[in-house]
C-alpha cells in the first residue's frame, strides 16, 4: 500500500503519521513535486493536489482526504476514481479564520485601515466616531465550524449571534437564532455584521447577491471567508463607492487572485487579504490537519467508518 502525502510537514508530522500506518509505504511529497507513478500507486492520499484533474492518473486510489474544508473541483463527475472516497479537513481552521474575522471587524469599525494609511503618510490627525462592537446583532451566514468558532468570540463580545446553515443543527445556547437559507432576506435588514463561511459551489454562489446587499443597513459590514463567488463582487464594490454600507472585509474574491487593475482594491472602507485566513499562517492549524489525517488514517487500516466524508453530490460534509 502507497500512501501519498502532499501537506509541508516537518519531521514530528511525518513520524505522527508512520506511527498511525506501521508497515506502510508513506510517501511525503509537496504538491509541485508530485509525479504520475506517485498518483498511479497510491491507494491513499492525505492532502490536496495541485489540481483535481490528476486524480484521472490515479489507478489504485481508495480515499483521498484533502487538508482543507473545500471540496471545489474534488466532486466533479469523473474527477475521482469509480468507488473512491473523500474526506475533507472541516474542524481544522475554526480557531485561526475565526481570530482574522475578528481581528478584521475590529480593523473596520475602530478606522485602524485609515489610521495606518495615515501612518504611512505621517499624517497625525483624528479620523472621527468610531463604532462599537458590544452589542452588535451579527449574523452569520454558513453556520459550520469556522462560523460556530466566530460567533462563539462574537457571543463572548456581547454580540447578539444568529446563524444560517443549510441542514437542521441543534442550537447552542449562546446563539439567539438558528435558520435556514429561507430567513435570509429576513435576517439581513437586522444584521449589523454579515459573515459570510460559505463553501463554493452551484447552490452558494451570488447568495449574497445585488437584491440582498440592497437589504443591508448603511452600517453595516460585510466579512467574507468562505468563497469569493459566495458575493456578487460587481454589486459590492458598488454599494461600496456609494457608501451604502460600511464596509467589507475578504479574503476570497471572485475573481481569485484579484487583478491588480481591479476597482474592489480602492473601493471605500474595503479591507482585502489574498486568501491566507486558513491555510498554514497559523501553525496550530497543521497540527490540528495532522490529527485528522492520523486518526482517519487508523480508522482505514483498521476497516472502520472514516471522519469527514463528503457528500459527493453536495461537496459538503455528509
Amino acid at each position: 500500500m502507497h500512501i501519498l502525502i502532499t501537506p509541508p510537514l516537518n519531521e514530528r508530522q511525518k513520524q505522527k503519521l508512520r506511527e498511525a500506518a506501521p508497515g506502510r509505504t508513506l510517501v511525503f511529497r509537496e504538491q509541485s513535486a508530485v509525479t504520475e507513478e506517485d498518483l498511479r500507486h497510491a491507494e491513499v492520499i492525505l492532502g490536496n493536489l495541485r489540481s483535481p484533474s490528476q486524480l484521472q492518473k490515479c489507478g489504485e486510489l481508495k480515499w483521498i482526504q484533502l487538508n482543507n474544508a473545500g471540496t471545489e473541483g474534488y466532486c466533479e463527475p469523473g474527477i475521482l476514481p469509480e468507488g473512491a472516497l473523500l474526506a475533507n479537513a472541516t474542524g481544522a481552521y475554526g480557531l485561526a479564520i475565526s481570530e482574522h474575522m475578528i481581528g478584521c471587524l475590529f480593523e473596520l469599525r475602530k478606522k485602524l485601515h485609515l489610521y495606518y494609511r495615515n501612518q504611512l503618510s505621517h499624517d497625525w490627525r483624528s479620523e472621527g466616531f468610531v463604532n462599537v462592537i458590544e452589542g452588535s446583532n451579527v449574523l452569520i451566514v454558513g453556520f459550520g465550524d469556522i462560523g460556530s468558532a466566530f460567533g462563539k468570540k462574537m457571543a463572548a463580545l456581547g454580540c447578539h449571534v444568529a446563524g444560517i446553515r443549510r441542514r437542521s443543527f441543534d442550537k447552542p445556547e449562546w446563539l439567539e437564532e438558528l435558520c435556514g437559507m429561507e430567513e435570509l432576506d429576513r435576517l439581513l435588514p437586522w444584521a449589523d455584521v454579515v459573515a459570510m463561511s460559505l463553501p463554493g459551489n452551484v447552490f452558494t454562489r451570488h447568495t449574497l447577491n445585488r437584491a440582498r446587499i440592497a437589504l443591508l443597513k448603511q452600517n453595516a459590514v460585510v466579512l467574507n471567508v468562505g468563497r469569493g463567488s459566495a458575493i456578487d463582487t460587481d454589486a459590492l464594490c458598488d454599494a461600496l463607492y456609494a457608501g451604502q454600507i460600511a464596509g467589507a472585509a475578504l479574503d476570497v474574491t471572485d475573481p481569485e487572485p484579484l487583478p491588480a487593475s481591479h476597482p474592489l482594491w480602492d473601493a471605500p472602507n474595503a479591507v482585502i487579504t489574498p486568501h491566507i485566513s486558513g491555510g498554514f499562517a497559523l501553525p496550530e492549524t497543521l497540527e490540528q490537519i495532522v490529527g485528522l489525517f492520523a486518526q482517519n488514517l487508523r480508522r482505514y487500516l483498521n476497516g472502520e467508518p472514516l471522519g469527514n466524508l463528503v457528500d459527493l453530490r453536495t461537496g459538503y460534509r455528509a
